[in-house]
């Protein structure tokens, strides 16, 4: 697909980083001669240096021919009114990033309708609905909702005192009743797809996919259950902190918000006024503990800098705060914070990322079916995606023994009128289903791309 960019700041780099690496064309507008150069330097891109509202500039661009139009600049008007001027030279889909919450909360419906927008974006209310997820069932270290809440992915990570480390996949199905299943596990940084035989270690991430009742069923089993956080500290009164603090306080949890800003507070103050806000460095330890760090269900850090993000992350872990999620934008950190013990990371860049390829690929599909909703899991080293299914699929009820997949490919799921299913051999795919599959190692555009 031909693709154009407006913005090359760190979202808009990740973005065309992904979309090289699923093999579009990408041209690239920024009003920074250097960062243009910067950017046509490190990707394969051609960049055009101007603002993104200039209609010659556009046109330079190609995007009067372009299948997807994106505007990721910081200004949510020029992004709203570069895709208004894209739509009429000719751009076939356009994609803006709105951030402003006044937008998001009053008008966004309107302002999609009316300047003709395919999708918005707002990378840290994506953020902030993740995080939420994962306050709900803190046991998780990642959550992702497949079909309105009736199928969930989540995702474990095993501690050295895990009941589940030395035991075979096999003989966990059959000690629990709950309907589960283990889709994938991470170790040592590579992803498998398991079969039954395979054992489980301490220090093993996993991908277990369910209903969410049946997910808590087998959490209880198991013994490894938290209860839903209900005092949460927020360092940090960003955009994703506001979003999550409202998110909390209308299902009853008390917040606690710090920041060294005194705009920033005061203007969370006026928007959360139930919400407790404290102005300090919540890089003190002192200040942490005096505002009851150590007594708090979950702490989440949210500051601007990633490596402030880790550092005060790794404290409250030492501290035994129940749960503590970090944001961490750079993907090279991960590693350093997840070797600190910091196993629930949030990334802004990577959901509002997937959530453009998403959307992509399911404009790529062929004729069988297509992607409705795709997440990156087990660190961004996997994919879960749910197809829709057509009456096209050649393997309409097949037996999925009888199919033969490629390999690290799983079918993990299936949604039958509203009713999840975990697959087994004898289960079959019929139209109208929607279908989970995970996948190491390939790319998938169409249910199909399964088959060998």
């Amino acid at each position: 697909m031909n693709i154009t960019v407006v913005g090359c700041g760190k979202i808009g780099q990740s973005i065309v980083s992904s979309l090289l690496s699923e093999g579009h064309d990408v041209v690239v507008i920024d009003k920074d001669e250097e960062i243009i150069a910067e950017v046509t330097n490190i990707y394969d891109v051609m960049g055009v240096c101007g603002i993104g509202t200039d209609c010659e500039v556009l046109t330079e661009a190609g995007a009067d021919k372009a299948d997807i139009f994106i505007a990721v600049t910081g200004s949510d008007e020029l992004n709203m009114l570069s895709c208004y001027i894209a739509k009429t030279l000719g751009a076939e889909n356009t994609i803006a990033r709105i951030r402003n919450r006044e937008y998001n909360e009053k008008s966004l419906g309107f302002l999609q309708h009316e300047l003709g927008l395919s999708m918005s974006i707002n990378p840290e209310f994506f953020a902030a609905h993740d995080i939420y997820n994962v306050l709900k069932l803190p046991s998780a270290a990642h959550i992702e909702t497949f079909s309105t809440r009736n199928f969930e992915i989540i995702e474990l990570v095993l501690r050295d005192d895990s009941p589940l480390s030395g035991v075979k996949i096999i003989d966990l199905r059959r000690q629990h009743k709950a309907k589960f299943l283990i889709c994938a596990v991470c170790r040592e940084g590579k992803v498998y797809i398991p079969d039954g035989n395979f054992e489980l270690r301490s220090g093993d991430k996993i991908a277990l996919t369910a209903a969410p009742s049946e997910i808590i069923k087998l959490l209880k089993s198991l013994k490894i259950t938290q209860r839903s956080a209900k005092k949460v500290m927020i360092l940090g009164a960003s955009r994703t902190g506001y979003y999550l603090a409202r998110m909390l306080l209308l299902s009853g949890c008390s917040v606690v918000i710090i920041d060294k800003d005194p705009k920033k507070c005061q203007e969370i103050c006026e928007a959360l006024p139930n919400a407790t806000v404290i102005l300090g460095d919540g890089a003190q330890q002192e200040l942490l503990r005096e505002e009851g760090l150590g007594e708090v269900d979950a702490f989440i850090s949210l500051t601007g800098m990633d490596e402030q993000n880790i550092l005060i992350s790794y404290y409250a872990h030492s501290l035994n705060v129940p749960k503590v999620i970090t944001k961490v934008n750079r993907p090279e950190f991960v590693p350093l914070a997840t070797g600190l013990g910091l196993d629930t990371i949030v990334s802004p860049r990577r959901t509002i990322t997937d959530v453009i390829l998403r959307y992509v690929r399911a404009l790529k599909n062929s004729a069988g079916s297509n992607v409705e909703k795709l997440y990156k899991i087990m660190d961004g080293n996997a994919e879960a995606l749910k197809f829709n299914v057509s009456e096209d699929f050649r393997y309409i009820d097949t037996p999925l023994k009888d199919i033969s997949f490629k390999s690290n490919i799983l079918i993990a799921g299936i949604l039958r009128n509203r009713k999840a299913m975990v697959p087994t051999g004898d289960s079959v795919i019929l139209p109208g289903d929607k279908v989970i599959v995970i996948s190491a190692e390939h790319r998938l555009y169409d249910l199909a791309d399964i088959i060998k």
